[in-house]
């Protein structure tokens, strides 16, 4: 996706008291840091910001004093009540730079009938070039039996991107439901007990 512009303003108050007049005026805290500059502290326009970090991994320019730098979100404080974003931390990134992100899993396609499948992995972390970052990445279940695995090796990352990923992490599971025991089974497995010698 192409950028999203931010125009920021240098803050220069801090603390708890600051940061709350700076989001009752609708704007939210951040910090911008890396490549070794001193961290910089800004204000960002609350609605386009929120806006913004709906999309995963989403590259921002950050319009500071009329000039421009590339920056992705690192870390999202968010009420846990109101689920209104307190601070951002942002990473400060150059064109041709490979950082590390999680991408989001999407499970796609049915299993084999009378199955299920269990998520083992709501992410993956890989190593992508900062401009072109994924925000998710699709994992087929298509057919799968029970007792079927997706790993994180078997996953067909975004173009360009490396996993990061341990790569036996399991991803995906396909079980059976556990459901009620039919009496059927149940007079089965009483006579397998009985059939088994006493230890």
């Amino acid at each position: 996706m192409s950028e999203i512009k931010l125009v920021a303003e240098a803050r220069t108050e801090f603390g708890k008291g600051a940061a709350r007049r700076i989001r009752r005026d609708n704007k939210i805290p951040a910090v911008l840091y890396g490549h070794g500059t001193d961290p910089v502290h800004v204000t960002l326009p609350g609605h386009e910001s929120m806006l913004a970090m709906r999309h995963s991994n989403a590259l921002l320019s950050i319009e500071l004093d009329g000039k421009g730098q590339l920056a992705v979100a690192k870390d999202v404080q968010r009420d846990p009540v109101r689920n209104i974003i307190e601070h951002i931390d942002l990473l400060v990134v150059r064109a041709g730079e490979k950082i590390a992100v999680d991408i989001s899993v999407n499970i796609v396609g049915d299993s084999a009938p009378g199955t299920i499948h269990l998520v083992e992995a709501q992410s993956l972390s890989v190593e992508a070039e900062a401009t072109h970052l994924p925000e998710s990445v699709d994992v087929s279940i298509e057919g799968l039996e029970s007792g079927s695995h997706v790993y994180a090796k078997d996953v067909v990352l975004p173009a360009g991107s490396t996993l990061l990923t341990d790569p036996e992490q399991a991803v995906v599971l396909i079980t059976e439901p556990r459901g009620e025991a039919t009496p059927e089974e149940e007079a089965a497995e009483a006579e397998s007990a009985e059939e088994s010698p006493e230890a």
